[in-house]
């Protein structure tokens, strides 16, 4: 017999993932102890988790997995083919399908490019902004930009200049971040300028001195200058996403936490080894998190699950816990399928989001 930790290592399905086949009917264990409920697999259902895994990962429904698992043993395979066919069939279909919506969607960017105006590019701009905020700004949201060589608009920070505000946002898909720094010697009119990483780092380095610094946006060049010493660059010729569209959220439940002691729950809690995914190609554990009824947050056990919870990168939660930079914070909590925001409780135009990850299916 395996315990369900052995069944999740050999077998291919976490254990999160057994425990949901089991309540949905489709591998059940062949015996459950009555005292602590721990379930038990028995030799020949190493054989079913692998082939259920396979399924899983083809996108095959529940139902349709059920029903091959409980034919695939038998002498007649017709059944297990023609469901086998007819999911294949379905794949096919929504490619066909997603190519063809694809190609609509590609003709309108083109449309699009075409008619838009590329005035927020061609402006020359020249702004003042305190040298402490731009670089407290930049260490915010410098950790949610992305590596990904395919989506070079995200390996990028964007600068949004508006009336006296500069907004810095970075996101690379699972996280986002925002925050602002006053600005002035500039209009209404609003300029952005997507700023690649090397550039956003070499300007950090120019901002420990100084009380202000001159940033200028010309055309496709942005420059930025403090006494005798500048750092210049292009800025990337690609349109940041509407960030602006990705923040509005509905309100949440809202939990209170003192950084430290959480950052050690967090550090020291229990993660989902068994649950590892990849974001561009690296392994990460999982931290499950759940708002108590006492409004404190706390960090679930494998095995302790409730629907409500939410599923976050660790690794992803404890860089937004070190950019956020205070002693306390508030996590605002959605749906499990939802972002979870960080915010500091000081300041509304600073925060981060991280997405979710589902557990299982």
């Amino acid at each position: 017999m395996r315990s369900i930790g052995e069944m999740a290592r050999d077998g291919g399905l976490s254990v999160s993932a057994l425990r949901f086949y089991d309540r949905a009917g489709v591998l059940v264990p062949a015996w459950v102890d009555p005292v602590s409920g721990y379930r038990w697999y028995a030799p020949e259902q190493l054989e079913e988790s692998r082939l259920l895994a396979r399924l899983r990962r083809a996108g095959m429904p529940v139902a349709d997995i059920r029903l091959v698992l409980a034919a695939w043993s038998g002498t007649d395979t017709d059944l297990v083919r023609g469901l086998l066919q007819a999911h294949l069939r379905r794949l096919e279909l929504g490619l066909s399908d997603a190519r063809s919506e694809f190609s609509a969607l590609r003709a309108l960017l083109d449309h699009r490019e075409n008619s838009l105006m590329t005035s927020l590019s061609t402006n020359t701009v020249r702004l003042s902004v305190p040298a402490p905020e731009l670089a407290a700004a930049l260490d915010a949201v410098r950790f949610a930009a992305g590596i990904d060589p395919e989506l070079p608009v995200l390996g990028a920070i964007l600068f949004d200049a508006e009336d006296d505000d500069l907004h810095l946002v970075a996101t690379d898909r699972y996280r986002l971040a925002v925050t602002q720094a006053r600005t002035a010697g500039y209009g209404s009119i609003r300029v952005q300028a997507v700023v690649p990483l090397p550039l956003a780092d070499a300007m950090r380095v120019l901002l420990n001195d100084g009380e202000s610094v001159r940033l200028t946006v010309d055309g496709g060049r942005v420059t930025l200058e403090t006494g005798d010493r500048q750092a210049a660059g292009q800025s990337l010729d690609h349109e940041f996403p509407d960030y602006r569209r990705l923040v509005q959220l509905p309100t949440g439940r809202r939990a209170h936490v003192g950084t430290a002691t959480f950052r050690e729950a967090l550090e020291t809690g229990p993660v989902r080894a068994s649950e590892t995914r990849k974001h561009d190609g690296e392994a990460f554990d999982l931290s499950v998190l759940r708002v108590t009824e006492n409004g404190k947050v706390m960090v679930c056990d494998d095995g302790d699950d409730d629907p409500h919870d939410v599923a976050v990168n660790r690794a992803f939660l404890l860089d937004a816990l070190t950019a956020a930079a205070r002693d306390e914070l508030v996590l605002e909590f959605g749906a499990p399928t939802a972002p979870l925001a960080i915010r500091r409780p000081d300041d509304a135009d600073t925060f981060s989001l991280l997405m979710p990850v589902r557990l299982e299916d």
